[in-house]
């Protein structure tokens, strides 16, 4: 039995054996022994991937009797090695993590014992979607993964009533990505003669363009929701919030991953490619997310509702590089093809890493405090200072600023775009100085994002008397975070170690001899557009930098006034208190200010006069949101119409037999006068 297949193997026996025991055992010995377990899903997994990624072979299986009629087909390469080997890393960090969280604090953590169960098969469904090789496998694999993490989501609905809308959100919005996901894969295995993926390769080149067109829309729209896209977006500032920390971090960082993973595997390695305008298509839909998502972060005031915008925005660039790359392609450019395909990729696996470090700090912050409103915390960088060392870390990848690991794949992608100006042609002429533009747009914004997040939520003094109390988290929690930030560090420093395996998952997809990425660790070199970049001397050079100018600062404060002098002359107010502050809201208002007419913020003042004279003022009551515009323009005329058209279908319903004998009877009769036209 080969690696590939042997760790494959023992991640299911391990989540099956994870489940039993979240469901089993006593509560005094659950909770670590299904975390371990579920900690083992991960590192198995991970290893096949690793395998996988290695190794640049596929490997395969077929078990002709899980499932009726189709079987269960296995296929491994390295494009699906790499999304298992990210996958498995995510969830062996986030296992460890979710034992320190869960233990004995059931307000905040997965306390039910169906909730723990589901949780190591939620998992293995992350580890499994991407090794399937046929359409029967992968849509049951997904529709199990959507119906785990909806389980997830509702863990604690109990506590409140915005997880059931949050829940309803999500399962409505999943399961019409399913639905439509289905549609794309039916119409595919009817035109090209088989389920199996090699069957759908072989048949492709015997389809219409129109079929071709319609597979790729459709698959496309549902994928792109699973990877919370604008404008299929809405679901995920609802569920990531709400779902416990350990899940929010899953889903954040490798669920969403796989709404990348089919477009990448149906439209660039299935159907092999296409005309322009898929691919312009996922460029505007990138762009648009990026743009959009990180606005709407940098206005939010919940910590774990603005870092799923951030995921929104990252999974925005990811769909641009991959766009970039399918563009470059049917231009006739493999090298630059290969060069976009290899950044977005590279930062799958960055976003990944900062993301799930985010969604954990943002957890051991809830459970210290029970909050999650930015303008409700402050001073947690004095009670919580490996957590906000730590999210600080994770912060530098999300703005791609070295030494975040998020530097060097937004580079990659920068890059791509640069030097794609040089393809002939009016469209690459326009497009691809608007994807710079957005690249350079998103960073600039998310830096004030994570400055908002760190300098309110940490920095700044406490706002409310749990942030007072707050203290460290637990030491399984912070070993968890611990892996994730080591993560983080060496795909910061040394990303040229993924240079062979991001080249062979690019050849997965049909871009052979391309080799966009190389290195020996220590350096970054595209040798096709001959740039290199080294992460590893940067941040050296930028921690010379800052060592010089904090010891300038340390020469200039020995030089004033002795610290025993006395107080300054503060004009009578006092030493300064909390109000005094910016908060999360105040410090975003002048970007509200500059992208008025995109948010459409909605703002209300209630003046409340003295009761004895209107020209007296007992109270002024000042309320200040920003909508999701999109949502309040398009969804909310859908749900709209369709309450309308649910109260006008309670009419059919009369309670009458023969009413609904006629029912049965014109639908025999329109369904036998279709069958006779058809034959």
């Amino acid at each position: 039995m080969s690696l590939i297949a042997a760790g494959l193997a023992t991640a299911t026996a391990l989540g099956a054996g994870a489940a039993l025991a979240g469901m089993a055992l006593p509560d005094r010995v659950r909770v670590p022994v299904a975390g371990v377990l579920t900690a083992g899903v991960g590192v198995a997994g991970g290893a096949s991937g690793v395998a996988a990624l290695g190794s640049g072979g596929r490997w395969s299986a077929e078990l002709s009797g899980l499932l009726p009629l189709a079987g269960v087909h296995l296929a491994v390469d390295a494009l699906s090695g790499l999304f298992t080997a990210v996958a498995g890393a995510v969830i062996a960090a986030v296992a460890v993590y979710g034992v320190g969280y869960a233990r004995g604090h059931s307000a905040h953590g997965l306390p039910s014992r169906g909730a723990q169960a589901v949780l190591p098969l939620f998992a293995l469904t992350l580890i499994l979607v991407p090794v399937a090789g046929s359409v029967s496998t992968f849509l049951v694999l997904w529709e199990l993964m959507a119906l785990a993490s909806l389980l997830l989501v509702l863990a604690e609905h109990r506590e409140r009533p915005s997880v059931r809308v949050a829940g309803l959100w999500y399962a409505v919005m999943t399961h019409l990505g399913f639905a439509l996901l289905l549609a794309g894969l039916m119409v595919y295995v009817a035109g090209a003669g088989g389920e199996s993926f090699a069957a759908l390769r072989t048949g492709t080149a015997d389809m219409s363009p129109t079929v071709r067109g319609l597979v790729f829309v459709l698959t496309a729209v549902a994928f792109t929701s699973k990877a919370g896209l604008v404008p299929l977006h809405a679901w995920l500032p609802r569920a990531h919030p709400e779902a416990p920390s350990p899940v929010s971090a899953l889903m954040s960082a490798a669920m969403v991953n796989l709404g990348v993973y089919g477009l990448v595997r149906v439209g660039l390695d299935l159907l092999g490619g296409g005309p322009a305008w898929w691919w312009l298509l996922l460029m505007a839909l990138g762009g648009l997310s990026a743009v959009y998502g990180i606005l709407q972060a940098a206005m939010a005031s919940d910590l774990k509702r603005l870092l799923a915008y951030s995921t929104s925005e990252n999974m925005g660039l990811v769909v641009l590089g991959v766009g970039a790359a399918g563009l470059f392609a049917h231009a006739g450019n493999g090298a630059l093809a290969g060069l976009a395909l290899a950044a977005a990729l590279l930062h799958v696996v960055n976003h990944a890493a900062f993301k799930a470090l985010l969604f954990t700090a943002a957890g051991s912050v809830l459970r210290a405090t029970g909050e999650r409103d930015l303008d409700a915390l402050g001073g947690l960088r004095a009670r919580m200072p490996v957590t906000a060392g730590l999210f600080a870390l994770a912060a530098l990848g999300a703005v791609a600023l070295p030494p975040g690991n998020g530097f060097i794949s937004e580079w990659l992608l920068l890059q791509s775009m640069i030097h794609g100006l040089a393809v002939p042609g009016v469209t690459t002429a326009v497009v691809l100085p608007l994807a710079v533009a957005v690249i350079a747009l998103s960073a600039g914004l998310a830096a004030a994002v994570f400055v908002k997040a760190l300098g309110v939520g940490f920095s700044a003094r406490p706002r409310s008397s749990r942030a007072e109390r707050a203290t460290e988290a637990p030491l399984l929690m912070l070993c968890g975070m611990a892996l994730l930030a080591a993560l983080c560090a060496a795909l910061a420093l040394v990303p040229g170690l993924l240079g062979d395996g991001l080249d062979r998952a690019v050849e997965a997809v049909g871009h052979t001899g391309t080799r966009p990425v190389s290195g020996d660790g220590l350096q970054v070199r595209l040798d096709e557009v001959s740039a290199s970049l080294s992460p590893l001397w940067v941040v050296a050079a930028l921690m010379a930098a800052l060592a010089v100018v904090m010891a300038g600062v340390r020469l200039t404060a020995r030089r004033r006034a002795r610290r025993n002098q006395a107080r300054l002359w503060d004009c009578g107010g006092g030493a300064p208190t909390p109000r005094m502050a910016y908060t999360a809201t105040s410090f975003a208002e002048p970007l509200q200010r500059v992208f008025d007419d995109v948010l459409a913020p909605e703002q209300d003042v209630n003046v409340t006069p003295v009761r004895e004279s209107a020209y007296l003022v007992e109270r002024v009551r000042f309320r200040n949101r920003v909508p999701d515009r999109i949502e309040h323009r398009l969804y909310r005329p859908v749900l709209t119409f369709l309450a309308a058209a649910g109260q006008s279908a309670r009419r059919l319903a009369s309670g009458s037999v023969h009413v609904y004998l006629g029912y049965g009877f014109f639908s025999l009769v329109t369904l036998l006068v279709v069958l006779v036209v058809g034959w």
